[in-house]
């Protein structure tokens, strides 16, 4: 049976491969405590006694603002550790499979960014997952780079769409920035396309990236739009009766962002053939699932 290595199994897209994974292999999933990414040796250890089959690499530094005061825990996390798993990997012969970000580029295109185009992130946090990315280039020749963007979930610790059913609750006015624009993303249509993806490539000499989000556009305004008038049908309880869209210079962030970090997905949609869920009806199906978890 196929062994899989997973890393940063409690985190939004490592809870739900756990699931997604199984008809496809034997999971040996690790949290922060089993398998410690600022630890090199850590790292090789486990790799080493576990001899997997395939890796998943889906633990990450994600704090986008807090990366700016913590360059290096960042950079340990996002940049140096994917190139020791992928050396590693080439070690045993497994193939690995890493997750990265639309934080790679500047958002200066107004049209989809392609796998093949410049990457140039704007802060600490893009560029160490761009360092991760080159790392395993550099060091292994059986991967997929997956990037994705704006994911959020049911599993983890806090996401945008868990922050404004909270903030709904709260408050009954806010203030949302309407001039970045992205897909939002499903972490259950992250993993499931994870796996299909594993099923699909030549495992023993795939070398590729593929963006994979949700269909369709929308920026953070919208988004918070969205889960207030779907969260309301299903029943959540809300006091939020204003949202008023605002720019990124109305509100400051510790990290610059991109405005328009837009992934193209017509690579992946051919290699699994199919195109990616709707980002509103992935979202109607997360929130569903959550009122019924809550």
């Amino acid at each position: 049976m196929t062994k899989i290595l997973l890393t940063g199994s409690d985190g939004q897209v490592g809870q739900d491969l756990q699931q997604t994974l199984i008809p496809i292999g034997e999971i040996i999933a690790t949290n922060r405590q089993q398998l410690d990414l600022t630890s090199p040796d850590n790292i090789r250890q486990v790799i080493q006694e576990t001899q997997p089959d395939i890796i998943i690499n889906s633990a990450a530094y994600t704090a986008v603002d807090k990366a700016e005061t913590e360059p290096e825990l960042a950079v340990t996390i996002n940049g140096i550790a994917p190139a020791i798993i992928a050396e590693e990997a080439q070690k045993i012969g497994a193939f690995l499979l890493h997750i990265s970000t639309d934080y790679v580029f500047d958002g200066t295109k107004n049209t989809p960014y392609l796998e093949t185009d410049n990457t140039h992130p704007l802060g600490v946090y893009g560029q160490s997952k761009l360092a991760g990315e080159q790392g395993i280039q550099k060091n292994s020749d059986r991967y997929v780079i997956l990037r994705t963007a704006w994911v959020y979930g049911t599993e983890g610790k806090g996401n945008f769409v868990k922050t404004m059913l909270r903030l709904g609750k709260e408050k009954e006015q806010l203030s949302i920035v309407a001039d970045q624009v992205g897909s939002p993303t499903w972490s259950y249509d992250i993993a499931n396309t994870i796996t299909q993806i594993l099923t699909k490539v030549n495992l023993a000499e795939t070398k590729e990236i593929y963006h994979f989000t949700n269909s369709g556009v929308a920026s953070w305004y919208d988004l918070a739009m969205a889960v207030f008038e779907e969260a309301k049908i299903i029943g959540f309880p809300l006091n939020i009766k204003q949202v008023n869209p605002i720019t990124t210079q109305e509100y400051p962030t510790p990290a610059k962002r991109p405005h328009y970090s837009v992934l193209s997905g017509k690579k992946s949609a051919k290699l699994l053939g199919y195109n990616a869920p709707y980002w509103r009806d992935s979202l109607k199906k997360m929130l569903n699932q959550f009122k019924r978890v809550e």
